[in-house]
């Protein structure tokens, strides 16, 4: 066989092997494109305001990974940083009890909207939160065997499901204590979608715990303060916006300075004291706060169904089964 023959062998063979490589690869990439759903691309675009492909695009490149395409849409900044609660799918109500000292916030699921608004389930979910703030129980199992008028809060839910006609669960609750010189702030929103429970040291004046209450149902912060977020969320934080400034094209002693600049904004808006106050905004919380006397202990804040998915009912499957009836 002559040079030019063994050249053009080789070239064929070169080429056969380039199109079963492109051909596997193109096969791969539609396999990914097929694993990612379309309810995965609508909570992504819900969570980050991206357009459709760029952010069906995104989490094939992730494989998949809700966080991590988050996370890459933020560093090609496209997105900004998404709440990690954001996604609200179940219903129900929130309520707040205080017994002297003790307090309880309790959150309670129905299946629809419906039922939020019925009289019996209002009562049962005021009389759960009064129920654990007065015997404070150390976890569900106990605060499902507190002791009612009729029987139990579990025996309780179950009639209420019966009569009502829709699974009534608790979900979760948390009991909070303070000292004499201290007050408790509750505030419901929307007649119990968000229920916030707060603490201030070094008053006793409810309406001021109240305000700063009402202010965390509108902002919601995750922290009291800075000294309270976790070191892995801050460097997590920081990667993503040197990502993001990298991206942008901005020299890397610049990147420093915008990195620093952008963390300091980042920490203010998720530590509550930091947040401009909602009824006064030419003052932080911590200075109106402080204007009465006191600091912020702690806040715990319910909004009804975060972290939950619901079931989504597929409308057009839904209307052509009731037509192959």
């Amino acid at each position: 066989m002559n040079d030019g023959a063994v050249s053009k062998a080789g070239r064929q063979a070169s080429l056969s092997f380039e199109a079963a490589f492109f051909k596997k690869k193109n096969t791969q990439e539609e396999l990914n494109m097929a694993d990612v759903t379309a309810k995965m691309v609508k909570e992504l675009r819900e969570m980050t305001g991206v357009g459709m492909m760029d952010a069906k695009k995104a989490l094939v490149e992730v494989e998949g990974d809700m966080e991590k395409a988050v996370d890459l849409l933020r560093e090609k900044g496209m997105a900004k940083a998404a709440k990690k609660n954001d996604r609200i799918a179940a219903e129900g109500l929130a309520s707040v009890a205080v017994k002297g000292n003790t307090a309880a916030i309790v959150e309670v699921n129905s299946e629809t909207d419906f039922v939020s608004k019925n009289e019996m389930f209002q009562d049962l979910v005021k009389e759960i939160a009064e129920l654990v703030a007065e015997n404070k129980p150390a976890d569900m199992e106990a605060a499902m065997k507190i002791k009612t008028d009729k029987g139990t809060i579990e025996s309780d839910l179950i009639e209420a499901t019966q009569v009502i006609g829709e699974k009534i669960s608790f979900r979760r609750f948390e009991v909070v204590e303070k000292d004499d010189n201290a007050a408790f702030g509750g505030y419901l929103h929307m007649g119990g979608r968000i229920a916030v429970l707060t603490v201030l040291d070094g008053t006793t004046d409810e309406t001021v715990a109240r305000d700063v209450a009402m202010h965390v149902a509108a902002i919601n912060p995750r922290y009291v303060n800075e000294s309270q977020i976790p070191e892995a969320e801050l460097e997590h934080e920081k990667t993503v916006l040197t990502e993001q400034a990298l991206n942008e094209g901005k020299p890397a002693n610049i990147v420093e300075k915008m990195v620093e600049g952008r963390l300091k904004k980042f920490k203010a808006e998720i530590a509550l004291v930091d947040q401009p106050f909602v009824k006064d905004p030419d003052m932080t919380v911590e200075k109106y706060v402080a204007s009465k006397g006191a600091t912020v202990k702690t806040f715990v804040r319910f909004e009804v169904g975060e972290g939950i998915e619901k079931r989504e009912d597929n409308f057009v499957e839904e209307v052509m089964s009731q037509v192959k009836k």
